[in-house]
């Protein structure tokens, strides 16, 4: 005959149990609370993007030609002044939209996450002198939320190749398989230490793999110093970041 626990018994595993929920509950809500950040952050950036974009890149545009206007009614010596303040406006130009894209590229909301990854290998690799091979498999259609993250995650992880790795060659990887979509960003640079990497917040690095758990995605880093590194993500293509899955 099985014994029956004794009731004080019956009542700490019932205690114990209602702390699990309880905790479990806490930590989706933290969650949840921490990926609406993001969002924001992301509304924000947006937001600066087409200002800098729409009305400080308009009126340097107005600028650049009303200065043109000015060369006939100029002497020599003028005219070449007024060509170095053109130029310079023009530079300025560039600079803005360029921080512009940075902040937020349009390209991302407006064609999707293949043709923004595909732009930002093009312009980190032409600006780095980085060879930048990008593998793109078909992928489902994706919520804004998650494009934005594998986005975030491979501009991270390509400016860190190009200003710390000394690489002459990486990999940007995108698949969706089984549920996930898996990102691989590879280097044949110096390598590190991934222990020391995770645990500096300057690389970005740890702040990548925190933002990954939030989704509820699993984030790994492979290296061996003179050996280049290898960095993998992969998220539920649910959309189901309850951050618990590792």
């Amino acid at each position: 005959m099985r014994e029956h626990a004794p009731p004080d018994l019956l009542e700490l595993q019932a205690r114990y149990r209602e702390l699990l929920e309880r905790i479990e509950s806490s930590q989706r809500e933290f969650y949840r609370l921490a990926r609406s950040v993001y969002r924001v952050q992301e509304d924000e950036r947006r937001r600066l993007a087409r200002e800098l974009h729409d009305g400080l890149g308009q009126n340097l545009t107005a600028l650049k030609h009303q200065l043109a206007l000015l060369g006939p009614h100029l002497d020599p010596a003028g005219r070449e002044r007024l060509a170095a303040a053109v130029e310079l406006c023009a530079q300025t130009l560039e600079d803005t939209r360029q921080l512009s894209r940075l902040l937020r590229p349009q390209v991302l909301d407006d064609l999707g996450l293949e043709a923004a990854l595909r732009w930002l290998a093009r312009t980190l690799g032409e600006s780095g002198g980085l060879a930048i091979e990008l593998e793109i498999g078909v992928l489902p259609a994706l919520d804004g939320d998650l494009q934005t993250l594998v986005f975030r995650l491979a501009q991270e992880a390509l400016t860190n190749i190009v200003r710390h790795a000394g690489a002459r060659q990486a990999l940007l990887r995108v698949v969706a398989k089984g549920g996930w979509l898996h990102l691989t960003v590879w280097d044949d640079g110096r390598g590190c230490d991934p222990e020391r990497v995770l645990a500096n917040p300057g690389t970005g690095i740890g702040g990548m793999r925190e933002r990954v758990r939030l989704y509820g995605g699993r984030f790994e880093l492979h290296s061996r110093p003179g050996e280049g590194c290898r960095l993998r993500a992969r998220l539920p293509l649910d959309g189901d970041g309850v951050g618990m899955r590792e």
